[in-house]
């Protein structure tokens, strides 16, 4: 029976060492990536503020009011002005001095907070179908949050047309030009 020993290599990556002293490199488990680490949090985040509810409530039994309570409760965190249709800076991208309107969440962290929540239902049992951050009464909300701060920074917020494949074409071909030597 050998002993194995956890040392670091040369390399500075672990290696495992036999009593006969020859060295393999150790399988070494993947750090989580950015995102899968902030959907870990994001998730038990949520399932916290859910224990915390009165009566509390199980991850089993939530709905898309849970989640909306969820987000609204997040406003108070948020770091965002969003003006006031009263405020004298109501409907300007940059106000030229403070004023007493509300921090909010900003829209955009709240979308990508719901498509981790969402990935991370499913990823932990939950069924697609039935996805309560894919609720119709979410994309709603989120709709609402976009428009209501678009119209209080001044800034509208517009789809991207996709461009047709004629057009991409037409673009390259003035280009192609422009970048021949002559």
């Amino acid at each position: 029976m050998s002993t194995e020993l956890v040392v670091k290599d040369s390399g500075g990556g672990p290696s495992r060492s036999a009593a006969s002293g020859d060295r393999q490199p150790l399988p070494v488990a993947a750090t989580p990536s950015r995102y899968e680490s902030q959907k870990r949090r994001d998730w038990n985040t949520f399932g916290q503020y859910l224990k915390n509810q009165r009566p509390p409530v199980s991850l089993s039994q939530f709905n898309f009011n849970h989640v909306l309570e969820f987000l609204r409760y997040l406003d108070q965190f948020g770091k965002t002005k969003v003006h006031l249709p009263g405020c004298v800076f109501f409907g300007q991208p940059d106000p030229p001095a403070p004023c007493t309107c509300p921090l909010r969440q900003a829209w955009g962290s709240l979308d990508a907070l719901i498509g981790r929540l969402r990935a991370a239902y499913e990823e932990n049992g939950g069924s697609p179908e039935v996805n309560p951050f894919g609720n119709g009464a979410i994309r709603l909300y989120l709709r609402e949050v976009k428009e209501c701060q678009a119209k209080a920074r001044g800034i509208p917020y517009k789809k991207k047309k996709k461009k047709k494949k004629s057009q991409i074409r037409a673009s390259h071909e003035l280009i192609k030009p422009l970048s021949q030597p002559s």
